[in-house]
């Protein structure tokens, strides 16, 4: 251990936060949380610990160490998931014990949401949070969540209530003990902590007791006082960041776009834009967001593209045009990255310059390997220059992190309409059949041929004689008459 890094070692407060060991080269090899950053960080250096070979390798290159103070370990959690997104830390992979990331998923859609966990996250509508690399870890936090916000677990409604209900950690949803609407006001409460709302909700539960104690609701104003306990307790939990807690000024990736793009502020919102298409079919694109230089999942949108055929300026023109007529709505970013060089840059570039919003493109063409550098290309005074930057540089992670995100992204939504249209039916345009008559129908034919195929009768046995008569004359169109 060098004497500079003993000397800041001394300096590690006591509070939760993120840490990042650094090599020689500046390279951030290892992310962790700790519930002490003091404790934590110090045991990597204890010669009369126990390690494993590995640990010790990963010691043995540490050079320098940097650290993010949060107010909570859950704070910590979700900070240390998305630092190990952006800079992928070869010692992560080397010593993760939980290899399989982990999200937690919120149905909104359903009447009664469950809360689950899933290892792959689908395009179904759900709300999730993650990746979280340490499985048990956020299990734990939601244990304690559930304390102050109760929610479901039950993918499958139960026919009585559960012993969660009774010990209050459920509301009561298999006997409708609460309101559907009453059940997602709560779970809205708790996505709110999950985004880093946690302060402004503490103080929404403190004026909402006082207004029901002037009104002499005393009972009510007793709940919520022991919601709003319940979360101040939760600083005191050992738990294991969040956009509100985040010191900004710390990172590096943010603070050097500044000085690259001669910004004048650090962009605290940024979005990155992706089009995904396979031979001009099924064109989409994406828009992902950062806040304070962390992923906002409830901040993406995707665009199902309106014009047709293979142009991806045209497309990315599009997606940026739709966009920016809801700068007031969804928020004005700061920077916009493009996935593409200088063609798709000049087909948005009016539309930026119009706003006065700074953006960037990523140039990936020719890289064809892992240590190739990260292309950036940037408006100037005389039209663009490219500007290459190391793959080990704070920047560049950030950026490539944003535009490998807009890329999942657009790919994802490209898919799922890929499947969609690969399971289109024939009766899929049949004016008034809608999907619980056409799971009947193939139920009783087999399929959209056999229901075309099927005699009047045999479709008036199914559905009746009106909607009947209406898919047999769609199938069978009556011949206009003629006259000589």
């Amino acid at each position: 251990m060098t004497d500079v890094l003993e000397n800041k070692l001394k300096s590690l407060p006591g509070e939760p936060g993120v840490y990042f060991h650094k090599a020689a080269s500046g390279e951030v090899i290892y992310v962790g949380k700790a519930a002490s950053l003091k404790n934590r960080v110090r045991q990597y250096f204890q010669k009369s610990r126990l390690r494993d070979a590995k640990t010790d390798a990963l010691v043995a290159e540490i050079v320098d160490t940097e650290w993010i103070v949060v107010e909570t370990e859950l704070d910590a959690l979700f900070l240390e998931s998305e630092m190990i997104k952006r800079y992928q830390p070869r010692y992560n992979v080397l010593l993760r014990d939980d290899k399989s990331q982990l999200f937690v998923r919120i149905p909104m859609q359903d009447a009664y949401p469950s809360v689950t966990f899933t290892r792959g996250p689908l395009d179904d509508g759900a709300t999730y949070f993650g990746p979280y690399y340490n499985g048990w870890a956020v299990k734990k936090a939601l244990r304690y969540l559930r304390r102050v916000f109760p929610y479901s677990t039950h993918e499958t409604m139960p026919r009585r209530l559960c012993l969660q209900y009774h010990i209050g950690l459920c509301p009561g949803v298999e006997s409708q003990m609460i309101s559907s609407s009453d059940y997602k006001e709560i779970l809205k409460k708790l996505i709110r902590y999950l985004k880093g709302e946690r302060k402004a909700l503490m103080k929404e539960i403190e004026r909402d007791m006082q207004r029901a104690a002037n009104r002499h609701d005393f009972e009510h104003a007793a709940r919520l006082r022991n919601r709003l306990r319940d979360l101040k307790e939760l600083q005191r939990q050992i738990v294991f960041g969040d956009r509100e807690f985040m010191d900004i000024s710390k990172d590096q990736g943010l603070t050097g776009l500044v000085t690259l793009l001669g910004l004048t502020g650090v962009p605290r919102r940024i979005e990155a834009y992706d089009i995904s298409h396979m031979s001009g079919t099924n064109n989409v694109a994406s828009m992902v967001v950062a806040t304070n230089g962390l992923a906002d999942k409830s901040q993406y949108r995707k665009f199902k593209m309106q014009l047709p055929g293979n142009n991806d300026t045209a497309h990315m023109r599009e997606a940026l045009s739709r966009r920016l007529k809801h700068l007031h709505d969804w928020g004005r970013p700061d920077l916009v990255i493009i996935d593409g060089g200088i063609p798709q840059l000049g087909a948005v570039a009016d539309l930026l310059r119009a706003e006065n919003i700074a953006y960037i493109g990523r140039n990936k063409s020719g890289d064809h390997s892992h240590s190739a550098r990260v292309r950036l290309v940037i408006p100037d005074e005389s039209g663009y220059k490219t500007v290459e930057l190391e793959n080990s540089s704070h920047i560049a992670k950030l950026i490539a992190r944003l535009d490998n995100e807009s890329h999942r992204f657009a790919i994802s939504y490209h898919s799922t309409l890929k499947r969609k249209a690969a399971t289109k039916s024939i009766l899929d345009d049949i004016p008034g059949v809608g999907p619980a008559t056409r799971k009947k129908l193939i139920a009783s034919f087999g399929s959209g041929v056999g229901v075309k195929e099927a005699t009047r009768e045999q479709l008036v046995a199914v559905l009746g004689e009106k909607k009947a008569i209406v898919i047999y004359d769609w199938f069978h169109p009556k011949a206009e008459s003629t006259v000589d």
